[in-house]
């Protein structure tokens, strides 16, 4: 599947939550209310461990609290774009 066929896809999709690897789905215009994009930035061996991570993190610990976020996920913490808000915020795996 191509990167421009994946937003459409999500679009037909119930609540879906969008995992990947790929800088390009890490950017505030593609905020949406129906869908959360996730972008790992952490070696591949380590994309499960952090998928359950964002997953289990309070915040976004179901569809409700992900839906319209886009997320980055690293070692550091997260970093999330929220539906309506001007700008990022940071968070930390310790919250």
């Amino acid at each position: 599947m191509k990167d421009d066929e994946i937003i459409p896809l999500l679009h037909q999709l119930r609540r879906p939550t969008f995992f990947t690897a790929d800088l390009d789905f890490y950017r505030y215009r593609l905020r949406h209310a129906r869908y959360c994009l996730v972008y790992l930035e952490v070696e591949e061996d380590q994309t499960a461990i952090f998928i359950r991570s964002v997953l289990r993190y309070p915040q976004f610990d179901t569809e409700a609290k992900r839906m319209g976020n886009i997320i980055r996920a690293s070692h550091t913490g997260l970093t999330v774009w929220h539906l309506h808000a001007e700008g990022a915020i940071e968070l930390s795996w310790d919250e």
